[in-house]
């Protein structure tokens, strides 16, 4: 059976109405130039050859439903023979809670497009109008609203770490998205890049971002609530590339930051339970996740008074333990 796979085409910066305190979508990205329906084939036409995956178009970066609407018909007129004729399951968009209204979604149905994604960041409005989103909270719940009644997959993204947020807000935040039911969640920690609104708080010393242990250690905590209420996390953490190396300053980056989270989760679940000796069993694909880069946790656990012993049962499942 093929794996679910995206055919990425990113818009960047096109349509939002805002200039986020986080948003620099070209260094995100790493796209300067916005596609043409002919890039939009082409990258199409590239993918369907590997023959490896059941593809989505997906149409990331910007607010896809606020660019100009001419613009955006070319796209969807440049992708919409692929979902007609078969060769791919959908569209996939990214837009923003305040630029849905039905007039746009009955488009989007139009034009093959079986999924969104809003980028809700937050559920605090303190915390968005701290970070210059433009929209509140409520805003995030009615367009969920709207479009899980058109019959189009919801997915909805947060953000940890931003200005003005704390872990007592982000995980509150996780239980109004949780009760929202959207089936997708994307999370991203934040990442102080040069040029924004947060690069100048940060060099101004009004704001200190989590690093990527702090953002670890809290979405660690995130991920269980979503997997327990049946809500598939479909990233954490950003892709790697080398803008965002080159120009971050600062906050929740790693080169596999999805396995960070996965290691501290493991860790959790073992300091639930009091100090002593322990025997660990764990699937020996996630034998490298649970003893931490180096060993890191293995320490972590010394110093905190485990001993434990780890045995492989590749009868279980990945990142699943069972303690003795």
């Amino acid at each position: 059976m093929k794996r679910k796979g995206n055919i990425s085409i990113f818009v960047p910066h096109q349509g939002c109405p805002c200039a986020c305190s986080f948003c620099n979508q070209k260094t995100i990205t790493g796209q300067q130039t916005a596609p043409t329906a002919e890039d939009v084939k082409k990258a199409v036409e590239t993918a369907l050859r590997q023959k490896e995956y059941n593809y989505e178009i997906a149409f990331f970066g910007g607010s896809f439903t606020a660019i100009d609407r001419a613009y955006m018909l070319e796209l969807l007129e440049a992708a919409y023979p692929y979902v007609k004729g078969g060769q791919v399951k959908g569209i996939r968009i990214s837009t923003r809670p305040d630029c849905i209204e039905r007039e746009v979604l009955d488009l989007l149905k139009q034009y093959g497009v079986t999924s969104i994604e809003l980028g809700a960041q937050s559920m605090d409005d303190e915390v968005l109008a701290a970070n210059r989103r433009g929209h509140n909270a409520q805003s995030v719940v009615d367009a969920s609203q709207l479009i899980k009644s058109y019959g189009f997959e919801l997915g909805l993204q947060m953000m940890t770490g931003l200005y003005k947020d704390t872990e007592e807000k982000a995980i509150e935040t996780a239980k109004r998205i949780i009760a929202i039911a959207p089936q997708t969640v994307r999370i991203y920690p934040t990442v102080v890049l040069k040029g924004t609104y947060l690069a100048e708080l940060y060099l101004n010393e009004e704001y200190k971002p989590l690093n990527a242990d702090e953002s670890a250690e809290l979405c660690a905590r995130l991920v269980p609530m979503f997997e327990d209420a049946g809500i598939k996390i479909i990233r954490l953490g950003l892709h790697s590339s080398k803008d965002i190396k080159e120009n971050m300053l600062a906050g929740g980056f790693h080169d596999s930051f999805g396995e960070l989270v996965k290691s501290r989760i493991m860790v959790n679940k073992i300091l639930e339970l009091p100090p002593s000796d322990y025997q660990v069993f764990v699937n020996s694909r996630s034998l490298s996740k649970l003893k931490g880069n180096n060993k890191s946790d293995i320490y972590l656990l010394m110093e905190r008074g485990y001993n434990i012993k780890i045995i492989t049962d590749n009868g279980l499942d990945v990142d699943e333990l069972r303690i003795k």
